[in-house]
């Protein structure tokens, strides 16, 4: 038996919580997954960075990085946006696997210095588009790719939030252009366009060019201290909403939209895609459902999609048996270890994340000229 492959993780709020939920799992649920040892956490704030490893499992806490990444085998990147790239290169550079949570980078020149550093590596480097290893997105790419679709005219992609919808909502490190790279964009439309390369990339094709506005509604957020009282107000320097067109290089249309000021949506992600011959559509807020449209129905139909026979269904529960959100990470988690493990290549890579900032910046670059522009 080898031996287990040591981890250490950048972060441990929000991210570092969710991969290390899934690296726990992992054994219970899928036996034949590389074995993981909970090694190195890494965070700033030792007396929390020490609760958190505790908490999370790791046997070893560390405040730098740079004295982590060539001893250990894997190296997880889950910090804000702007500790991406540096990071990762490094691990890179020193022979350690990467895994990057999502945008690849705040912006497309450090995004293209980690695809670089990617590809001159011999190891896997995943950027973390976690909603790819949705079971009902899995089953909706076969049936793509399988004709039931037909030619692709229409792809329609929204991720609606409504957490920022209060201006008393405090300031965080996601509204500074400078650490996040963007607002709604980078963090949420990220998401939709990966999930629509990877469903309609193959028949489709690339998105070639897009019109897109952004929109920030309020300029500034308090900071508040312990005891709730506002300390300072800082600017808000990115946008809390996009739209979007694009035009695929098959002749279809795209529109996607993110807002943190949808009033009454907490999480939904919703990606509708219309072919010659049927539909789908899907929803985050119900993700174990996809709604088909083939064949001579009438009507679209919801399938539920926890069968043995779906994907990652039959590591879980018997059919009817709903999985969540928390087991997309388990299952991201499985595929990235498991091509550590071989010495393959992870989809999705550092190149495709690079290919969606590309469009990302495309979007914005339109919005400050007000004219459609070409992707690359």
């Amino acid at each position: 038996m080898s031996e287990p492959l040591t981890i250490g993780m950048l972060g441990y709020r929000f991210m570092g919580k969710a991969h290390s939920n899934a690296l726990a799992r992992l054994p219970m649920f899928f036996p034949d997954a590389p074995a993981v040892e909970r090694h190195t956490l890494i965070g700033r704030d030792e007396d929390a960075l020490a609760d958190a490893a505790d908490r999370f499992g790791f046997s070893h806490t560390a405040t730098d990085w740079a004295a982590v990444i060539d001893e250990v085998d894997v190296f997880y990147n889950l910090g804000p946006n702007h500790l991406h790239a540096e990071p990762s290169i490094a691990a890179l550079e020193a022979g350690t696997p990467v895994l990057c949570e999502k945008p690849l980078a705040p912006t497309l020149e450090a995004a293209e210095a980690m695809r670089d550093a990617a590809a001159a590596a011999d190891v896997p480097a995943g950027c973390a588009f976690n909603y790819r290893f949705v079971p009902a997105i899995q089953y909706a790419k076969r049936l793509i790719e399988s004709g039931d679709l037909g030619e692709i005219h229409h792809v329609r992609g929204r991720y609606l939030q409504d957490w920022l919808v209060d201006p008393d909502a405090e300031w965080a490190w996601r509204m500074d252009a400078d650490l996040a790279g963007s607002g709604a964009l980078g963090d949420l439309g990220a998401h939709t366009v990966d999930l629509v390369r990877f469903l309609v990339g193959e028949q489709a094709g690339d998105i070639e060019r897009v019109s897109g506005h952004l929109q920030t509604f309020v300029d500034e957020r308090p900071v508040y201290d312990d005891e709730g009282t506002v300390e300072e107000h800082r600017p808000v320097t990115v946008d809390d909403a996009y739209s979007a067109q694009a035009e695929f290089a098959n002749g279809a249309v795209g529109t996607f939209e993110a807002s943190r000021f949808a009033t009454g949506h907490k999480n939904d992600h919703t990606i509708e895609i219309h072919g010659s011959e049927g539909g789908l559509k899907f929803s985050l807020e119900r993700l174990n459902e996809l709604e088909v449209l083939t064949g001579e129905s009438r009507g679209y139909e919801t399938v539920l999609v926890t069968d043995e026979t779906d994907p990652y269904v039959d590591h879980w529960w018997p059919p009817g048996h709903v999985v969540g959100w928390e087991h997309t990470f388990v299952h991201e988690n499985f595929e990235f270890l498991s091509a550590v493990d071989a010495g393959e290549e992870f989809s999705p890579s550092f190149d495709e994340a690079y290919r969606v900032q590309e469009v990302l910046d495309a979007i914005e670059r339109s919005d400050d000229r007000g004219a459609w522009v070409d992707v690359a």
